[in-house]
């Protein structure tokens, strides 16, 4: 019987989707350069909204006729483990996702990198947090903060910084490089696990079971992934009591990666994860809408025929662009659409609006509380700020 490890992927995306993302953030200097200094504890932001459910709140008449600009504000940032017992059973031989055969004997220094913060936060589901060493300028939630960052120049891999850590295991994807940093860290003896670089809602629990049998938890992984997929049904319940039942009724969304500083603006498409996002809000996907695959810099011709009603950012793109005002200056033909008319832009922060993993819930319930009950968005004022490290 093949391991989980060792299972096709079931909607494969694009070969260089992964890649792309990874130059785009690169090119745009996202993350810090690898640093051992712990921050300052950080305060979760107490959000508006927070003790009421989606259905409680006061619903805007029509979500795609809001005007103004929302902030998605998590209600919980934290990453909640499935047990505080959890004791994997080593050692282990998986077989990764490039059919390279891995033994692992310990799982006492775990090291998990990606470009989204999702491996992290799965390791941390399993019950598994104390032992991670490290993290990837994309991993803030709060338990993981005080960890040492190790990716450099965006989302780069440097074998230096991880060896001197001493992991006993790396967990890992393709979106991080580069790859010979991979064949370094195994000629160094470190077992380095490549898992699915595929991020969608709902392909959460192949991620999960992934992680947790190249870590001797596979029991564990299959409570997550039961416990992470309820939580997404009941959100997804709400959410669908929230949307307009018609179709033609719900607002037309459209994902936009932005990094100003370096003149980057991308459409994300079908294949990019923001699909799948905003299938899951009862949004209609307009990128998809146009054909629109992968991830492509943004024309005034798609923007047009795109037509959004609503335009998801990440929190330090819009910044990097000054706001609503810089944006519509800098990409004018977003001006021309309703989105644009209206100044209806949500943004979230940048380590979890493509995080997809044991909080996938909690994005998707924040994102839905800022397009249908857009009062009950963003945090509340003077209250404490950012609740982890950007991915800027």
């Amino acid at each position: 019987m093949l391991t989980p490890l060792s299972r096709p992927v079931r909607r494969q995306i694009l070969p260089a989707l992964a890649a792309a993302v990874a130059s785009l953030l690169t090119l745009a200097g996202c993350a810090a350069g690898p640093s051992s200094a712990a921050p300052e504890e950080m305060t979760q932001p107490q959000c508006i909204g927070s003790g009421q459910a989606l259905t409680e709140l006061d619903l805007a008449p029509d979500p795609s006729d809001v005007a103004g600009p929302s902030t998605a504000c998590l209600l919980d940032a934290h990453v909640e483990a499935v047990s505080s017992t959890t004791t994997p059973a080593l050692p282990v031989t998986v077989t990764d996702v490039q059919g390279t055969s891995v033994t692992v004997t310990d799982a006492s220094r775990i090291l998990p990198l990606d470009i989204t913060g999702a491996i992290a936060a799965t390791v941390f589901g399993l019950g598994l947090g104390d032992q991670v060493v490290g993290r990837d300028g994309s991993t803030g939630f709060p338990e993981a903060v005080h960890l040492p960052v190790v990716t450099a120049d965006g989302h780069t891999l440097s074998a230096e910084p991880i060896i001197a850590l001493a992991p006993t295991v790396v967990i890992t994807d393709t979106t991080l490089g580069p790859r010979d940093v991979i064949a370094q860290l195994r000629d160094a003896g470190i077992p380095v696990v490549i898992v699915t670089k595929e991020r969608s809602i709902e392909t959460v629990g192949e991620l999960v079971a992934q992680v947790a049998a190249a870590l001797g938890v596979i029991d564990t992984g299959a409570s997550l992934t039961d416990r992470v997929e309820n939580e997404i049904d009941a959100t997804r319940a709400e959410i669908d009591a929230v949307a307009p039942t018609d179709v033609a009724d719900r607002p037309r969304i459209l994902f936009l990666y932005v990094r100003g500083s370096a003149g980057v603006y991308y459409l994300f498409g079908e294949e990019s994860g923001a699909d799948s996002l905003i299938r899951a809000l009862d949004g209609v996907d307009v990128a998809g809408e146009i054909g629109w695959t992968g991830m492509r810099p943004v024309t005034a011709e798609a923007l047009i025929q795109a037509a959004p009603d609503v335009v998801l950012l990440m929190t330090k793109g819009l910044e990097s662009v000054d706001g609503v005002d810089g944006l519509l200056t800098a990409v004018p033909a977003l001006a021309a659409t309703p989105a644009g008319e209206n100044r209806r832009f949500v943004d979230m922060n940048d380590t979890d609006i493509l995080s997809f993993g044991p909080r996938s819930a909690q994005v998707l319930d924040a994102l839905a509380r800022a397009i249908y009950a857009p009062e009950a968005s963003g945090p509340v004022a003077g209250a404490a700020g950012d609740s982890g490290e950007s991915s800027e």
